[in-house]
């Protein structure tokens, strides 16, 4: 019972401590003429063709917009992004979320993988992932990422969490990773999200990169 209302009590903490404080406002309508030089490495829609590049569709007006600006202004390092969004001011980086945010994200899927542990055991890989996701890992005090992403990965626009449903595994896993090492910081004071990366294993983040890439539900 104590490791449930300390891993809700984590989640209930994510929620508080990551969402930003302003909701984006931005015009899709307009967002789609702007974010036309996007495609040709997001896609037209959002919905990247390959995994060098995430997908951007429905991840959330407010995330997106954020993620815009860190990158702008350097706070989120991103070398294939350099100067790309340099002739933007605020108000079209809003809009390009509004259009990204409104369009459908198509799921990557998953794969049947195993997945050895630091003991040297090998698991299957989507239900240690889909257990990681749903329930957190309450001996190293990883919460449930479900308590900020939502059970069906679909985020919480409002408070600025991420789609993580159907975006490609090989571009969660390199996000994770980078908040783990520390070289994505953008998630705040609080630091959240290289709170918890910090006590992922590799076995752990490329198990719930994988899950989540196929969650439907």
């Amino acid at each position: 019972m104590n490791s449930i209302i300390k891993n809700t009590a984590l989640a209930l903490g994510l929620t508080l401590g990551l969402a930003p404080l302003a909701m984006a406002a931005g015009d899709a309508a307009a967002g789609k003429a702007k974010a036309a030089a996007c495609a040709a490495c997001h896609g037209a829609d959002g919905n990247s063709p390959a995994p060098t590049f995430p997908k951007i569709a429905g991840l959330g007006e407010k995330y997106l917009a954020k993620q815009l600006m860190d990158i702008k202004s350097g706070a989120r390092p991103v070398p294939q992004m350099i100067g790309q969004l340099d002739n933007f001011n605020e108000q079209d980086l809003q809009d390009i979320a509004a259009y990204f945010a409104s369009q459908p994200m198509q799921l990557s899927g998953s794969e049947a993988i195993s997945v050895m542990l630091n003991s040297g055991e090998s698991v299957d890989g989507l239900i240690f992932g889909r257990n990681l996701y749903r329930a957190g890992n309450a001996q190293t005090g990883v919460p449930a990422c479900m308590g900020c992403h939502s059970p069906s990965g679909k985020g919480n626009a409002p408070a600025g969490y991420p789609r993580l449903s159907g975006q490609y595994a090989q571009y969660v896993e390199t996000q994770l990773k980078a908040f783990r090492e520390g070289t994505r910081a953008n998630d705040g004071d609080t630091r959240v999200m290289r709170s918890v990366a910090k006590q992922l294993s590799d076995a752990e983040i490329k198990a719930v990169a994988n899950y989540v890439a196929g969650l439907t539900d």
